[in-house]
């Protein structure tokens, strides 16, 4: 069964460069019911923007917890 997890993020252009360098591999994230998530960075890759990746985003899960998709839902 797919798990669904609802994120808020908030992360500027120069956080993601640190992502993007490779000297942070994990994001660390609460849900929107308090839970905290971590998650591989690279994922964010399809829904940066020029001002960072901003807003409250989706992350679908398969049975074994592996990452299926992420999609943005709302700005923050």
């Amino acid at each position: 069964m797919q798990q669904r997890l609802l994120v808020a993020l908030n992360l500027s252009p120069q956080q993601l460069a640190r992502y993007y360098a490779g000297s942070v591999s994990t994001v660390v994230a609460r849900t929107t019911n308090g839970r905290t998530v971590r998650f591989p960075a690279n994922i964010l890759r399809a829904v940066v923007q020029a001002d960072g990746v901003h807003g409250i985003f989706e992350l679908i899960l398969d049975e074994n917890r592996k990452f299926v998709s992420i999609k943005r839902l709302s700005d923050v």
